[in-house]
């Protein structure tokens, strides 16, 4: 598991590097928050430890904008205060833990291990009606999609497109290919309309997002992977 440690007290952070790293996790460290919001965004990052005190940044904005590029992975903040006020605010910007500066390593383990079955449970279940590709999340039962946190409104046939797109990620997709598989389209017929489709839904899964998931292989189609 790759953890970003987000942290300007450069005692604390060798620590933390070298104790995480002890028990076989991989580190990286940012002691700023420019530098841990292109960490995020350049992705690999399943979890992330920072100061809610950070120089020059606001530590809810921070950690509200590393939940907009990463909607899953779990973050537990860290403060010297820990005042109630500071703890909701956290809360509230995404956090999904908090932990009072000092604190025994072996207490901050035990929330790593709690915090990350309790995000295995609900992004990375075994439910077959679950279909999830990064903070995007496609629920075939419900019939409702999100992405990092935020719900949106799809149609059923942008649905089974992306159902379909989620079905064969990393796979580049033929126009012919989706028209037969998804709408029972017959091989010959215009799929002009398959583009319309595409188009509707990057306007709705990615348009708004730094990280784009559908993208066009020229002359080939379309594939859809984490880049």
């Amino acid at each position: 598991m790759h953890i970003l440690v987000v942290e300007d007290e450069i005692k604390l952070v060798v620590n933390l590097k070298k104790e995480l790293e002890e028990y076989a996790f991989q580190v990286t460290v940012a002691l700023d928050g420019e530098t841990a919001r292109k960490a995020v965004e350049h992705g690999g990052v399943d979890f992330v430890i920072m100061d809610l005190n950070l120089p020059n940044d606001n530590g809810c904005t921070l950690c509200r904008d590393l939940r907009a590029l990463n909607g899953h992975m779990p973050i537990i903040l860290l403060s010297s205060t820990g005042s109630l006020d500071e703890k909701l605010s956290g809360f509230d910007a995404g956090a999904d833990d908090f932990m009072v500066k000092p604190f025994e390593f072996s207490e901050l383990l035990a929330r790593i291990q709690v915090n990350r079955k309790r995000n295995q449970l609900i992004y990375h279940s075994t439910d077959t009606n679950l279909l999830v590709m990064g903070d995007l999340i496609l629920d075939l039962r419900a019939k409702t999609v999100s992405r990092a946190g935020h719900s949106i409104n799809i149609t059923s046939r942008e649905l089974a497109l992306l159902e379909y797109f989620l079905r064969h990620k990393g796979e580049v997709l033929s126009r012919e290919e989706i028209a037969a598989k998804v709408w029972s389209v017959p091989s010959g017929i215009n799929t002009n309309l398959i583009d319309v489709y595409v188009y509707a839904l990057r306007k709705k899964i990615d348009k708004d997002y730094k990280k784009k998931l559908i993208h066009t292989r020229v002359g080939m189609g379309y594939i859809m992977k984490e880049a």
